[in-house]
């Protein structure tokens, strides 16, 4: 067992493409290359917030992220009103040979973008639940507002139109899904208070949705949230002190359930000398490990 992260560096020059980081416990990480392991010439030219998955069938890995590139000098008004609406996609049967990046125009007509793209697999519908922020004026007088869309695919080439999954009183963006027990966990970030917030339901869409406290972040202004089993049974939620500029911050729990998260303190992990910005870890084999050490590391 061993865990694969998936993540960009920030905004600087080639610091918005794919880096990967490779951990055997998911608390103490090192980093494969100082250099991209993936670019994208696509698009915008750039690509954050990267997202890997498997397909429980053919065992492909598929990559999905954010069409953006802060360091081009846009402007973050510019990025959330006149940004892309697509995705950026690779394809990989073994995390170590990438075939081309394809671009997916996922978000509705009208979004100004599509934010961090992530995606769960539905095993009663047997099909990818694609799921992503886009600013978007409903034209109901309130004004563009930041809201969760989804939309499902069979091969990240062809979506069904984007539906609304998550909407608040503030702009919410940045949201993960996680599955325990017959349970289904989200975790998004509040846009306009910069916190997490956390939810559950036994069914992926739901109408209702409970309410999980996770008092360990009340005070920290974070995004980027991502959770991930660690070898004991306990769980890792990682967020992004982006306002910081600290990297991530790992909490840790006995049980999404009871959300007992704890801080842990600075000795007790390690992600590596790059600085890691909003991405996504993955559980692998220990071939797969090392098969990459060997691929990628420099």
């Amino acid at each position: 067992m061993a865990y694969l992260m998936a993540h960009f560096i920030g905004e600087q020059i080639d610091g918005e493409q794919v880096y990967f980081s490779v951990s055997r416990d998911g608390l103490y990480w090192d980093d494969l290359s100082i250099r991209p392991v993936l670019k994208s010439g696509l698009g915008e030219g750039g690509v954050r917030d990267p997202f890997v998955i498997k397909c429980p069938d053919s065992g492909a890995y598929y990559l999905i992220a954010t069409d953006l590139r802060i360091q081009a000098g846009k402007g973050w008004h510019a990025a959330q009103f006149e940004g892309s609406r697509d995705i950026i996609i690779w394809k990989s049967k073994d995390l170590i040979s990438w075939g081309e990046p394809w671009n997916a125009t996922i978000a509705p007509e009208g979004a100004g973008c599509a934010w961090a793209p992530e995606s769960i697999y539905d095993y009663e519908l047997q099909a990818f639940f694609v799921f992503w922020a886009s600013m978007v004026d409903l034209g109901d007088g309130a004004g563009p507002k930041q809201r969760m869309y989804g939309s499902y695919t069979s091969d990240f080439m062809s979506f069904t139109p984007a539906e609304i999954y998550v909407q608040a009183e503030n702009h919410v963006i940045d949201l993960t899904i996680v599955h325990e027990n017959g349970w289904y966990y989200r975790f998004v970030k509040d846009e306009t208070k910069k916190v997490i917030k956390a939810d559950k339901a036994q069914h992926l869409h739901a109408d209702k949705w409970i309410d999980i406290e996770v008092a360990a972040l009340y005070d920290h202004p974070v995004e980027g949230a991502q959770a991930y089993r660690l070898p004991d049974g306990k769980w890792c939620l990682i967020v992004d002190r982006f306002i910081e500029r600290l990297g991530y911050l790992p909490l840790v729990c006995t049980s999404l359930d009871k959300a007992d998260f704890r801080i842990l303190a600075d000795d007790e992990y390690d992600f590596g000398k790059l600085k890691k910005r909003h991405g996504s870890v993955i559980e692998i084999s220990e071939l797969e490990m090392e098969s990459l050490i060997k691929g990628f590391y420099s």
